[in-house]
């Protein structure tokens, strides 16, 4: 979108330009005062250009603070910038700002003033890839007819969801949490780790608990043919 709004400004610059060299000409005889003309306006049209780029450009200068250093690279991204230009840098730190002024070769200045601001968080075009939560229902060898309904990332499959479940569980009973249970005399179980661990455990590792008591398996019976 900001790109398509940059071409048709200059679209329009270059129109009207070009409308003057069709209208002036007619507008007066003399060339030479078209001519004058002319180069005043497509010289306008170019300083007001540059005025608003100098300003964009201000607006995205990093000024995290009014170290030498942090001043002399922003000089050099201005000089770099400006080479046709003589560029001046002050630093304000009561103000907590820093002066500039751009000065061209045809005598037109910029100035403007920056003021110390933290760094912008870095961005990035890729988008974070989500992955939604499918069923894991699991079970212990013991009693393979109660379900407890659990869920995992879809990118995962279920031998590594096992494994994350298995670490989990680990981790909660050396926990502080799950130290203190123990001495409470609390058994040290599958039940009673997935009826106490905290959400938050089970997502960093890409599960989730849907219900904290298993579900018996439901034997469908099948429909009478008529």
């Amino acid at each position: 979108m900001k790109k398509e709004k940059k071409e048709s400004k200059k679209s329009t610059d270059a129109q009207l330009l070009d409308l003057l060299k069709r209208v002036l000409p007619k507008a007066t005889h003399d060339p030479k005062l078209a001519g004058v003309i002319y180069k005043a306006i497509e010289l306008e049209l170019q300083t007001k250009s540059r005025a608003v780029s100098f300003e964009k450009f201000c607006e995205k200068v990093e000024l995290p603070d009014l170290e030498p250093k942090t001043v002399q690279s922003v000089q050099k991204q201005f000089s770099e910038t400006f080479a046709d230009g003589d560029v001046v840098i002050k630093p304000n730190k009561k103000e907590k700002s820093l002066s500039v002024e751009v000065s061209l070769s045809n005598g037109t200045q910029f100035t403007s003033e920056i003021k110390v601001r933290p760094l912008a968080p870095e961005t990035s075009d890729e988008q974070e890839i989500v992955f939604k939560f499918v069923p894991f229902p699991v079970c212990l060898p013991g009693d393979q007819e109660l379900i407890w309904m659990l869920a995992k990332r879809e990118n995962m499959t279920p031998e590594e969801a096992a494994i994350a479940l298995t670490k989990i569980e680990d981790d909660f009973w050396a926990s502080k949490t799950g130290q203190k249970l123990i001495r409470d005399r609390v058994e040290r179980s599958f039940p009673e780790f997935i009826a106490r661990a905290p959400g938050g455990m089970l997502s960093e590792l890409g599960l989730k608990r849907h219900y904290k008591t298993p579900e018996p398996v439901k034997l469908l019976k099948p429909m009478p043919k008529r």
